[in-house]
């Protein structure tokens, strides 16, 4: 049974959009943040806490994939929802931020990317063609074009030329992804800290009439407030009834205020990285459970969580497993993690339905600054 990838605009307060997706997987909710499976698993959980958690789509890594085990290899095994044991919809980056950042000794032209694993210094070549095509084996329900992503700072005529390329990139992506009415493609905006050419980049890809649009570059060590600008500068250009995808990130409040500009879905590793590091975020803000003020309090991380992690182990315990480095530590604050990141999003929504985001993002943002609830005499 065929169903057509169709997204809706449900309702709007302000620029704040709640919408909805429907794929061949099943409904995506938006706003929505989408944990980052990078090689076909979200570290320290399982899928079924990923999906019980309220995670309706995950990403996958095509750079990894690729590498280890193999796109052929994945696809030879039923796809990468079956290799995993994933059910709902699930996005596919390009890999082209992964060449760009962790591959050695690569080698750029208007055919692709040549690069070195940085696994075990193996030679791959990435054009867009192939991207495509790895992530058609994998089997995503979305699939992202290949683009160049610059670090920033960069002159702007650098930022100009890669710009350029990513949207010819872009037009080789959507022909070798061709007529898929149950999947989507997604051109990538870029132009770095640049708003005129920001502004160009989504006008461009907003021509090429594709199923959504994805904002790129921006998680790559800009301030907040350059990140912001750089979505009042493309989010217009965007088209009203596609989806608005923010690439790889972020804080919480990073989240909130992207929604805020339009933005519709979001991917990050800061949840679980954090995480594995003994960094809780909770809706006090973040707690760092290294911190000896945890010893010896029994109060769990927030009493009234739905989250198990969050709401039945002590803090004491969490500062334990940290200190002494054991597993369990990283995948209970994972969890908590992935928990809080999906009620702040049902939260949003909620807001957005019931015309009241301002207030929820105030009230929001008052009790992060609040910080954390007093500790016991």
């Amino acid at each position: 049974m065929t169903v057509p990838f169709v997204f809706e605009r449900l309702k709007q307060d302000g620029d704040a959009r709640l919408g909805r997706i429907t794929t061949l997987r099943g409904i995506i909710r938006t706003p929505a943040f989408m944990p980052v499976g990078t090689a076909g698993t979200v570290k320290a959980m399982y899928m079924d806490q990923v999906r019980a958690l309220g995670s309706e789509i995950i990403l996958g890594n095509t750079y990894h994939l690729m590498l280890r085990p193999g796109a052929e290899r994945v696809a030879k095994l039923g796809g990468l929802h079956k290799f995993c044991r994933w059910d709902g919809p699930m996005l596919t980056d390009s890999g082209g931020f992964q060449v760009m950042s962790l591959a050695a000794l690569r080698k750029l032209d208007e055919k692709g990317v040549t690069f070195k694993s940085h696994i075990d210094g193996q030679k791959f070549f990435m054009s867009p063609e192939r991207s495509i095509e790895i992530q058609g084996l994998l089997g995503s329900d979305i699939q992202m074009q290949l683009d160049e992503c610059i670090r920033l700072p960069a002159p702007e005529n650098e930022v100009e030329r890669a710009m350029e390329l990513s949207l010819r990139w872009a037009e080789r992506s959507a022909a070798a992804f061709g007529n898929q009415p149950e999947r989507a493609m997604f051109g990538i905006v870029q132009g770095g800290d640049v708003p005129a050419l920001r502004k160009r980049s989504a006008r461009a890809l907003a021509a090429m009439d594709l199923k959504g649009y994805a904002v790129g570059g921006l998680a790559v060590g800009e301030p907040q407030e350059t990140m912001l600008s750089m979505l009042d500068a493309a989010c217009p250009e965007m088209p009203v009834d596609r989806p608005r995808y923010l690439m790889g990130v972020g804080t919480p409040d990073d989240l909130l205020k992207s929604v805020a500009k339009g933005i519709d879905m979001f991917d990050c590793v800061m949840p679980t990285r954090a995480g594995r590091h003994g960094l809780a975020y909770t809706r006090f803000g973040k707690i760092n459970l290294r911190n000896s003020r945890h010893t010896e309090d029994p109060r769990p991380l927030d009493e009234e969580s739905d989250c198990p992690a969050t709401r039945n182990y002590s803090r004491a315990y969490l500062h334990h497993l940290v200190r002494s480095n054991e597993t369990l530590g990283g995948m209970l604050l994972t969890w908590n993690n992935l928990a809080y990141y999906q009620w702040l999003m049902n939260g949003m929504r909620n807001a957005i339905e019931n015309g009241r985001f301002e207030e929820f993002s105030m009230e929001t943002s008052e009790a992060w600054q609040r910080g954390d609830i007093p500790a016991l005499p």
